[in-house]
């Protein structure tokens, strides 16, 4: 089984968005409560309440606040999990060493989402049914087979979205035999063992004077006024599209590679490693390698592909042929090999080690 996440439009009238605010603002509330009551607990007796004592607690609070009475039950229990879920993570950090993060109380316009876990909510025709909100029309753009289990409904730049998880049968695909090695990079975001080049899209940097633009106007505002949050919104819109575009490569270029190969072998890359460089840190990061990577490794196992990754050390500078080590620097875009003659793309020749180290290992 394997779940997908839908993400429809909604269009709310403005009786249904005034309702959706005060939900949402009623859940965050609720949040920096039960969040605040951890805190005190711990700082006065040592001990924090459990996510059980919590959801105990929610009968009494709302008898005297009428608020958490027009939201869902499911909803504001959902809110005591996600405040447990922030906790837990945080001690994960602690044990693991990194940086631990302590959970945050949420300002107004820091908490974009409530969720309804089981029920309260019904997908049909051109609306989402939902509970103690109404019937609101919706944008539902693919008809939907498997079953939901959950609905969040997020808010986004003004815009309301609703993100149904729906549980699905995993569909294998035919078995091909073909194998391939992925090289990505900044000059092309992928070679392919097969010689085969995926044009870098560079969304970011196209987009890079209108955001300056953006920002600069922006900055120009004094702060809490109406002309400021105006700009902000023009500053999230152009992010937002970015992220869409990238969203939407990233999906196909992995759909395409998975329907077409049996067996993926891509190099093991260390991204934040990597951004440390002030020069490339930008240009890393607007190649999407990381979200790539999972994206890729979840579809070729919901479609029964087999994908591994490889240590990417000296992959560019190993010849494919003979194996002779020719060191080169970054700037020196193609190989020539010494002792073989071999002469091709650097990527290329990166991408054919690539597939000789997943064969290694593909089963």
């Amino acid at each position: 089984m394997d779940t997908l996440c839908l993400k429809i439009r909604l269009l709310p009238t403005k009786a249904q968005e005034t309702v959706l605010q005060t939900t949402l603002e009623t859940c965050r509330l609720l949040y920096n409560r039960l969040l605040g009551w951890r805190k005190d607990a711990y700082e006065q007796t040592g001990t924090s309440p459990s996510r059980y004592e919590q959801t105990n607690a929610l009968p009494p609070w709302k008898e005297d606040n009428e608020y958490l009475r027009r939201v869902h039950s499911q909803v504001i229990q959902e809110v005591v999990q996600r405040v447990d879920r922030s906790f837990q993570n945080f001690f994960r950090r602690v044990k693991a060493g990194g940086t631990p993060g302590y959970p945050r109380f949420k300002g107004r316009g820091h908490y974009d989402s409530f969720t309804f876990p089981q029920s309260g909510f019904e997908l049909q025709s051109g609306t989402v049914k939902l509970s103690k909100i109404g019937t609101v029309k919706a944008v539902v753009h693919r008809h939907i087979e498997g079953r939901i289990k959950t609905c969040t409904l997020r808010r986004q730049n003004g815009k309301w979205f609703a993100c149904f998880a729906i549980e699905v049968e995993s569909v294998p695909l035919e078995s091909n035999g073909e194998a391939v090695g992925i090289d990505v990079g900044l000059a092309s975001f992928a070679t392919l063992s097969t010689g085969e080049q995926v044009d870098n899209p560079r969304f970011y940097r196209k987009e890079e004077k209108a955001l300056a633009k953006a920002q600069r106007r922006l900055a120009k505002f004094e702060k809490g006024t109406k002309e400021r949050r105006k700009a902000r919104q023009v500053v999230a819109r152009i992010h937002e599209r970015i992220r869409n575009r990238r969203h939407n490569f990233v999906h196909q270029t992995a759909r395409q590679i998975v329907n077409r190969f049996e067996k993926i072998a891509m190099e093991k890359l260390n991204v934040k490693g990597m951004q440390k460089n002030g020069h490339l840190s930008k240009s890393i990061g607007d190649a999407s390698w990381t979200m790539f990577r999972a994206v890729l490794k979840r579809k070729a196992e919901s479609a029964a592909r087999q994908y591994v990754e490889v240590n990417p050390s000296f992959t560019s500078q190993d010849c494919h042929q003979c194996g002779y080590r020719a060191k080169k620097k970054l700037s020196e875009r193609w190989h020539h090999c010494p002792m073989c003659a071999a002469s091709l793309d650097r990527d290329y020749n990166a991408a054919l080690n690539i597939l000789s180290l997943g064969t290694q290992t593909f089963r």
